[in-house]
């Protein structure tokens, strides 16, 4: 990376200036190497690490242009040819090939200690199986015939039939809580005090069981049962109320259902 110079004839790396200057397209007399150079140093010493090539080109460029301006200063007797005006740019290419290599070989040779230390660290192993000792892998084709390979493709690559999904655990039968209230309304007033595993003992489904407590709540909530439990998980006492016997009201429309 070449080193950023800003004067008021140009901008831009340095070793672009000096090719610019030798095609003429800027002059000499309008670059101040003295800016150049005290902007320069200026940077340097912000730098918390030297950079070495950026460093040596800088020098070489510099050193050029500064012996392109003494000479153009100087009297003379005539133009001075291009290639005299050049001849350290030769020496700045060999200078910075020469540090080039130097940073590879430097950056191979770290490679390299890196690679001895990590292997320093490794202990070859010493034991191991007899050198006679020969293990075969089994053969897992042993005693399988083209035809059993034939019937193994053919299985494999068979059409399989749509998955069907089993539905013999889904209730689909519906119990309406107000069919429920209305068969107590019936049936309690003839069947006198009972307990709720007397009125379920016949059922044979959880969602009915259900649906026969929610329907005793609800007559109870209209005064027209009375439940009584003796004691903690004890049956369930019912008993119909005679006062209420006569009035019919069901809180449950006939859409009201639960299904399982």
């Amino acid at each position: 990376m070449a080193a950023i110079v800003s004067t008021s004839a140009y901008q831009g790396p340095i070793d672009a200036l000096l090719q610019l200057v030798n095609s003429h397209q800027v002059d000499i007399f309008d670059v101040p190497l003295a800016e150049i150079v005290d902007a320069f140093v200026a940077e340097v010493a912000s730098w918390t690490e030297i950079d070495l090539p950026v460093l040596s080109e800088f020098l070489v460029v510099a050193a050029v242009l500064i012996e392109l301006k003494s000479r153009r200063l100087l009297p003379g007797t005539g133009e001075v040819e291009p290639d005299e005006e050049l001849i350290g740019w030769e020496e700045r290419d060999l200078l910075l090939a020469r540090l080039l290599e130097c940073q590879a070989y430097a950056a191979a040779a770290d490679g390299f200690a890196l690679l001895m230390e990590q292997a320093a660290r490794a202990i070859p192993r010493t034991a191991g199986l007899d050198p006679d000792l020969v293990i075969h892998a089994p053969d897992l084709l042993e005693g399988v015939t083209p035809e059993q390979v034939a019937e193994a493709f053919m299985r494999a690559t068979a059409e399989r039939p749509a998955p069907v999904v089993d539905l013999y655990h889904v209730t689909v039968d519906a119990v309406t809580v107000a069919d429920a209230v209305a068969e107590l309304a019936l049936r309690l007033p003839r069947s006198g005090p009972s307990t709720f595993r007397q009125l379920t003992g016949h059922l044979t489904s959880r969602i009915e069981i259900i649906v026969r407590f929610l329907a005793l709540l609800e007559l109870c909530k209209q005064g027209r049962v009375s439940l009584d439990q003796g004691h903690t998980f004890g049956d369930l006492s019912i008993e119909w109320v005679p006062e209420s016997a006569d009035s019919v009201s069901v809180g449950f429309g006939p859409t009201d259902e639960y299904e399982g």
